[in-house]
């Protein structure tokens, strides 16, 4: 039985994880971010430059997903729909198995954090350039 309690709690830190994730999605279901007396913040880095970061939109993206509107969803942030949720997933779930077996996560490979920023910061200019 001591065996179980150790792996519950070697899983706390990604649940608890979980469960926020849960939490502001709860929150999304009934605050609407594309209103403008919303309760959630601008995205700081909008408000100081008016460029759109890489992240814009991904919170207006989310309350679209939950309210199944996935043509919303593209328009708000596409890149973050199609490879930054199935990336944070993977991150999750990379780290959830780790602490099952009672070990930290491999480090992610630099060449990945490499591609991440390049597209992230393309997406930027594209984005705030071009479209």
């Amino acid at each position: 039985m001591k065996g179980a309690f150790t792996k519950l709690s070697l899983m706390k830190a990604p649940f608890i994880t979980l469960a926020a994730a849960a939490a502001g999605c709860g929150v999304l279901l009934f605050v609407n971010p594309n209103n403008p007396d919303s309760l959630l913040p601008r995205c700081p880095f909008n408000w100081l430059t008016g460029w759109d970061c890489p992240a814009c939109g991904s919170t207006r993206m989310v309350h679209a997903l939950l309210h199944g509107d996935f043509a919303a969803a593209w328009d708000f942030n596409a890149v973050m729909l199609v490879a930054g949720l199935p990336m944070l997933a993977w991150l999750w779930l990379r780290w959830a198995n780790a602490a099952r077996k009672g070990e930290k996560p491999r480090p992610v490979p630099r060449r990945l954090g490499s591609v991440v920023l390049g597209v992230g910061l393309t997406w930027m200019l594209v984005r705030n350039l071009v479209l």
